[in-house]
């Protein structure tokens, strides 16, 4: 089989500001699946700068028998596109996509775009390589569990697939199937790695735990290394990005992993991710002495109201200490910050704002509640009916889509705007920019992000 896997082209702020994305580790890890028995190859248009047309023009070169889309739901819009004009060129090639959007609305993704043949639901590997095997021998798809297709103008959902219980059967990412010179920010280029899989914790806003499974599932100490190793003398790559949900969530195991990058000598910098009440001096101590130079903490707000509404199951005060721990040992915090819950206040909002700055944080990330579909969130606006479109172009975290208690969708976009000038337009950060880190890069990305946002929201 010819396997032609597509991250589509699309546009984002953040796409403005670094130039590029992340790898598309999920297509990655696709094409490690069934590279040595099929003939696979990767198009990740946002690295390369390709509009529609170029990937059309590849599409018409590599006569693929298969085509894989991933979207985000933002994102959808544009592969659709994609898969319109793969159908245009050839209306025999079968087309399917994966991700949380898809996984949790099969039916509307069918139905929104007829082109799919499949949906490939929850974790992907096992199910693809099952039906391009399917596919390859004419077999029958009805016992590929976690897929979905159309049969006789019906959307079949087959029985979910269990989740993979030891990761490490998973081959790595196909790194060399990616243009992996494009990923940079600035002159810097950055590697991306996923740990672990699963999430126990039932926050209202994440899919992550429905797409992966509430068992958290690491890779061990020894597949975590060599992948790096990988990354970093293989392709160059000095500045990772560890993409895992909760990167602390075993602090033995964190701990152990910088343990190992001292010993390697692997000559690395990075960033991960922890929630709050998962991190410790001593994490953080290790994460600095292996390289680690900023670590991301889902704050999200600062009523207690707003975060038990979240299912967070933290406290403002853990936030507090967690980022003490975190700037103790000399690591920068970068926190996220969410605001417009269905009925939160703008007493609340403010609440949020002014702790943002007061938390201690290096950077601050501010997002409106989105209810992506799936999550405890969009469940919640579907009942209560206050879903104000489904332009799935719109579900971007920076656009209101939904229909607040107490705040119209102008006032809660003016209030995300507020909250970027506040935080990075005060006389201590200014200052800051000017002494210090000056090439710190995801501290200029920051600023460069909160701009486009004030000046989008204008």
């Amino acid at each position: 089989m010819k396997v032609l896997l597509i991250s589509p082209p699309t546009e984002s702020a953040v796409t403005k500001v670094m130039g590029t994305t992340g790898p598309p580790l999920g297509l990655a890890y696709l094409a490690s699946m069934i590279k040595n028995e099929h003939d696979v190859k990767i198009v990740d248009a946002v690295a390369e700068g390709y509009a529609e047309e170029d990937v059309a023009k590849i599409i018409r070169s590599y006569d693929p028998d298969l085509i894989g889309l991933t979207a985000t739901t933002a994102m959808m819009p544009d592969a659709y596109e994609t898969a319109q004009v793969a159908k245009k060129i050839n209306e025999n090639v079968k087309i399917v996509i994966g991700g949380p959007h898809a996984t949790f609305l099969p039916e509307r993704t069918m139905q929104e775009c007829p082109q799919v043949d499949f949906v490939v639901r929850g974790e992907g590997e096992y199910t693809f390589k099952e039906l391009v095997a399917a596919l390859e021998k004419e077999r029958d798809l009805k016992n590929i569990k976690g897929l979905s297709f159309q049969r006789d103008g019906k959307v079949i959902n087959n029985p979910p697939r269990e989740l993979v219980e030891n990761v490490d059967e998973i081959p790595m990412p196909a790194y060399d199937l990616l243009p992996m010179k494009k990923y940079r920010a600035g002159k810097i280029e950055f590697g991306t790695i996923i740990t672990s899989r699963g999430c126990p914790f039932n926050c209202i806003f994440c899919s992550s735990s429905l797409q992966f499974g509430k068992k958290w599932r690491g890779h061990s100490v020894a597949r975590t290394l060599e992948e790096l190793s990988i990354l970093r003398n293989e392709y160059s790559k000095r500045e990772i990005e560890f993409l895992d949900d909760t990167f602390t969530f075993q602090k033995s195991r964190a701990i152990t992993i910088t343990e190992e990058i001292r010993r390697e000598g692997l000559d690395i910098t990075w960033t991960a991710s922890s929630r709050v009440d998962t991190f410790s001096q001593e994490v953080a101590c290790a994460m600095k002495m292996s390289g680690a130079h900023t670590v991301y903490f889902g704050i999200e707000s600062a009523s207690q109201r707003t975060l038990d509404f979240i299912g967070k199951g933290i406290t403002p005060e853990k936030s507090v200490l967690a980022v003490k721990n975190a700037k103790r040992a000399g690591l920068h915090a970068l926190g996220s910050f969410v605001i417009g819950f269905p009925e939160e206040s703008a007493e609340e909002i403010e609440t949020t704002i002014k702790f943002s700055k007061k938390v201690g944080v290096d950077l601050a990330q501010f997002t409106i509640a989105t209810p992506y579909p799936g999550t405890r969130l969009w469940l919640y606006a579907l009942k209560e009916k206050i879903l104000l479109t489904m332009n799935w172009r719109k579900f971007t975290t920076l656009d209101p889509v939904m229909k607040l208690k107490y705040l119209t969708a102008d006032q809660i976009t003016k209030a995300l705007r507020s909250a970027y000038l506040k935080f990075y337009l005060r006389p201590k950060m200014l200052l800051l920019d000017l002494i210090r880190d000056r090439g710190f890069v995801f501290k200029k990305a920051m600023h460069f992000l909160a701009n486009e946002i004030v000046q989008r929201l204008k």
